[in-house]
């Protein structure tokens, strides 16, 4: 096992360089290239100045060498072993300790490690949140339809999952945001940016000025909690199922209400859809599920109940607002990975479940659910590792659109720009952390083989 991970941490680094090699071919290639003359085309300068300003971009970051020579030099200057320049850019010796340096953006005149440091951490908390969203909702969801086989959940669930994979995610955030950062309809979220900007001037946690409030928020929503919890327990799916329809109906005309123009269509047919769904939440046979959603709507009910009863001042603090800008966020970045993982975890827990061990298992005595748990679900890990292997560095493609559409400032959306601006040093930086992000996850995965799997070794 050692053995086998030394070599593929060695066999990192030349498909680092070739993945670089292909990226920075690419943007020499294209109409332009990568020089002075593509950097400050279109400014309005006078000929003297411009000439100046190439002269600098070429002293600077040696534009004006072959493009063979440009990608040696940036090689040479992430490398920690490599040749030292002095002043002039010529070289002036060889060193083994001379640093790792990604060197300086074009565009914002920065050092990159600085933009990637500032950038990095708000990728990696997106994906950080997303990651056990996604896993938690689609094994909850795939395990339970390839138990239910042909019956209404599993149906139901598919019919949705494969709704929601199919939607571009593109076009979900601008709805997202037109429909509940709008002000046209329901402005209930922000519409970009990661916090408010008097956000760092708030206490950490929400602050109330009267401690009564507190009391009355924390009794609302543990009553709505409970209150709902109850009903998921109700043994009769018809009456679980009417109530609930009940309450989606109300919800759905308030929230028409709260509509900044008429509705005289629109407010019945959303209660009416709103009702659906909620009787469908309330008549659902997945008692786990179903408790899960309904405390959790008892929670919201709760808590959007409690600022009628409150008399003092409310700050939402830094936390309760980081939250609430990242709630359409991580909606665009998880809906399509649970859904395409949900299907795949069906897929692979319907094999296993017609296994011939699992029928042993079972003629032994074994109870159903340890045989789902303890030997089909271990075993149908495995395309579940496949799968995690990409998704980080998808979740990384998927923030460059919802980076862009909420104007965060993450890896992302810092991306893009330096397309736009042929950032040289910033986009070989961001391909080669991507690339490294890519190769690691792969590693880990074949790690997790065996793991999970005691045949699979490495020896």
């Amino acid at each position: 096992m050692h053995t086998y991970i030394i070599r593929r941490l060695l066999l990192m680094f030349p498909t680092l360089i070739g993945i670089t090699i292909v990226v920075f071919t690419v943007m020499a290639a294209s109409p332009g290239g990568i020089s002075a003359q593509s950097l400050i085309e279109g400014q309005n300068l006078k000929p003297q100045e411009k000439k100046a300003l190439e002269d600098y971009y070429n002293r600077r970051y040696g534009l004006d060498k072959p493009p063979p020579i440009q990608y040696l030099r940036w090689l040479n200057n992430i490398s920690p072993v490599g040749f030292t320049f002095d002043e002039n850019n010529k070289v002036s010796g060889f060193s083994l300790t001379k640093g790792s340096d990604l060197g300086t953006s074009f565009r914002y005149g920065r050092p990159v490690g600085e933009l990637l440091k500032e950038r990095v951490p708000i990728t990696l908390l997106l994906n950080v949140i997303t990651t056990p969203i996604i896993y938690i909702i689609a094994i909850a969801i795939g395990v339970r339809a390839a138990t239910q086989r042909g019956k209404t959940f599993d149906v139901g669930s598919g019919v949705v999952m494969l709704g929601l994979w199919s939607a571009p995610t593109m076009l979900v955030g601008v709805l997202l945001i037109g429909f509940f950062a709008s002000q046209q309809h329901w402005q209930w979220f922000p519409t970009a940016n990661l916090s408010s900007s008097t956000a760092s001037t708030m206490p950490f946690l929400p602050h109330w000025t009267n401690t009564w409030d507190v009391l009355k928020l924390f009794l609302l929503s543990m009553g709505g909690i409970a209150l709902f919890t109850a009903l998921a327990r109700v043994p009769a799916a018809k009456i679980r199922g009417a109530v609930m329809a009940v309450i989606g109906v109300i919800l759905g005309w308030t929230m028409a209400q709260q509509l900044p123009y008429e509705t005289p269509v629109l407010a019945p047919a959303l209660a009416v859809g709103m009702g659906a769904l909620c009787g469908g939440i309330g008549a659902m046979d997945y008692s786990a599920l179903r408790t899960t959603v309904m405390a959790l709507l008892g929670a919201l009910i709760g808590t959007a109940l409690a600022p009628f009863v409150m008399s003092g001042d409310f700050v939402r603090g830094f936390l309760l607002d980081r939250m609430w800008h990242l709630a359409l966020p991580i909606i665009c970045l998880s809906y399509g990975g649970f859904a395409f993982l949900a299907k795949l975890t069906r897929t692979a827990i319907l094999e296993n479940l017609l296994a011939d061990y699992a029928r042993t298992a079972r003629a032994k005595g074994v109870p159903e659910q340890q045989v789902l748990w303890r030997h089909v679900f271990r075993n149908s890990l495995l395309p579940l590792i496949t799968v995690s292997a990409a998704l980080i560095p998808s979740l990384l493609g998927g923030a460059v659109i919802v980076e862009t559409l909420f104007s965060i400032d993450g890896m992302g959306k810092l991306a893009v720009d330096a397309v736009k601006t042929r950032d040289r040093e910033l986009v070989l930086s961001i391909t080669f952390i991507s690339g490294m992000l890519t190769l690691v996850s792969y590693l880990l995965a074949d790690l997790c083989y065996a793991i999970a799997d005691p045949r699979v070794s490495y020896e």
